[in-house]
């Protein structure tokens, strides 16, 4: 990558008072047109792509590697034990509950769509260069046309179109419901099927782990799996929210978008969008997004064999090599090693109980969690260059932020 312009220097300084401030949808991209309507303006310019070093400096605020998080250092019913919550020894530009981090990033531009792997760190790629570790799925943009039900009318003229930057978190709630399921197990409670009024059968051989008349409802665990997941998503194009005040982009977080379409489970064989796998059932209102094969795929079926497996899948996750409970992973404390390896490893008993929870769920409802989807998208996030004239004709002064004024000049100054 050449040498950052000018205007990368200005956002790395800039005031994150004023980006809070400041912050604003601003919607009209260079090239864009509203038809009709008491804003109707026509952008006299072509759209204007976003540069690799723009590109690149949305994505590192979305979805950043930042180094090692601090995990959860106690716990009084643990000592001498370290609480063992989390998924990843990771931490990236956006909280995740516990540490679980279970979202990836997907981007789409005029050059393509790509995934962008994150959440188990930088593994070949640099961290201060994002693009490095991005994997390109296809050519082109991801196909969701402008028409419902797959965009919402009101965003038909301005998502999506040439020029412009979309960014989608997509989450695996398969994981992240797993990985509450050993939270629950490790405080000593599992979950009971309030949705059926029925106790989950075998249970009962777990007495030593848990306590069998303190249990939580599935439905409020997965409500509260979708809900940690979503916040994870949404702090996410928040941050990249911010970064496009600091550079003097347009854009803005929003959510419609039909994330079925989006994901590529609508059910329209024309319409592709990620692509991923998906499967229906009778017992479903709603078809269920599992995975992209070979890319981002969900800790259940199809992807595993069984939820035995995938329970194994996030003890790896945890325990394994680079995880954050293996000793051997470096991190931020001046014992690393000592720190690390305090935490207590899931026993072979602990794994059973968490599997038997998890395959219940998948056997009486056919997939895994029972009442939301497997993969989820619901926030998302557009970067475009700003049309100045369309804010100078139709808006007061002030519609934007002296980075949006001097972009062109601080970024572009070759013309």
């Amino acid at each position: 990558m050449r040498s950052p312009p000018p205007g990368w220097h200005d956002a790395m300084a800039y005031p994150l008072h004023d980006a809070l401030r400041g912050r604003r949808a601003r919607r009209f991209a260079v090239g864009g047109e509203i038809p009709d309507g008491r804003l109707r303006f026509c952008s006299s310019g072509p759209p204007l792509p976003l540069e690799p070093e723009e590109k690149a400096m949305v994505l590192q605020a979305v979805t950043g590697i930042t180094g090692h998080h601090y995990m959860i250092p106690f716990n009084p019913s643990y000592t001498p034990f370290l609480p063992n919550y989390s998924g990843t020894a990771w931490g990236r530009t956006f909280p995740s509950a516990a540490g679980f981090h279970t979202s990836e990033v997907f981007f789409s531009d005029d050059d393509g769509t790509y995934h962008l792997p994150s959440r188990d760190g930088p593994g070949d790629s640099d961290p201060d260069r994002p693009l490095s570790g991005a994997v390109k799925l296809h050519e082109g943009r991801i196909d969701l046309p402008p028409r419902e039900p797959h965009i919402e009318p009101h965003n038909h003229w301005c998502v999506n179109r040439e020029g412009t930057l979309l960014v989608i978190p997509v989450a695996d709630l398969a994981q992240h419901m797993l990985l509450s399921l050993c939270f629950l197990v490790q405080n000593r409670t599992g979950v009971y099927d309030d949705i059926n009024h029925a106790r989950i059968p075998g249970l009962e051989e777990f007495s030593d782990l848990i306590d069998l008349d303190n249990l939580y409802p599935l439905s409020f665990l997965e409500i509260q799996t979708v809900t940690e997941a979503s916040v994870e998503m949404g702090t996410a194009c928040y941050a990249g929210m911010l970064q496009l005040q600091a550079m003097g982009l347009g854009g803005w977080m929003f959510d419609g978008m039909n994330p079925f379409s989006v994901l590529g489970a609508s059910g329209d064989p024309a319409v592709h969008g990620l692509g991923f796998r998906f499967d229906t059932d009778p017992r479903w209102t709603l078809p269920n997004p599992t995975g992209l094969e070979g890319h981002f795929e969900g800790f259940c079926p199809p992807h595993h064999r069984d939820m035995r497996e995938a329970v194994e899948r996030v003890a790896d996750r945890k325990f394994g090599s680079g995880g954050p409970f293996n000793r051997s992973t470096p991190g931020p404390w001046k014992d690393a090693p000592e720190v690390r390896g305090a935490a207590e490893v899931h026993s072979l008993a602990f794994r059973d109980c968490v599997a038997v929870m998890a395959q219940y769920v998948l056997d009486r409802f056919g997939k895994f969690p029972g009442t939301v989807p497997t993969m989820w998208a619901q926030m998302y996030l557009q970067a475009h260059h700003l049309d100045l004239e369309f804010y100078d004709r139709k808006f007061e002064p002030g519609a934007y932020l002296r980075t949006h004024a001097q972009h062109m000049v601080r970024w572009h100054p070759d013309g």
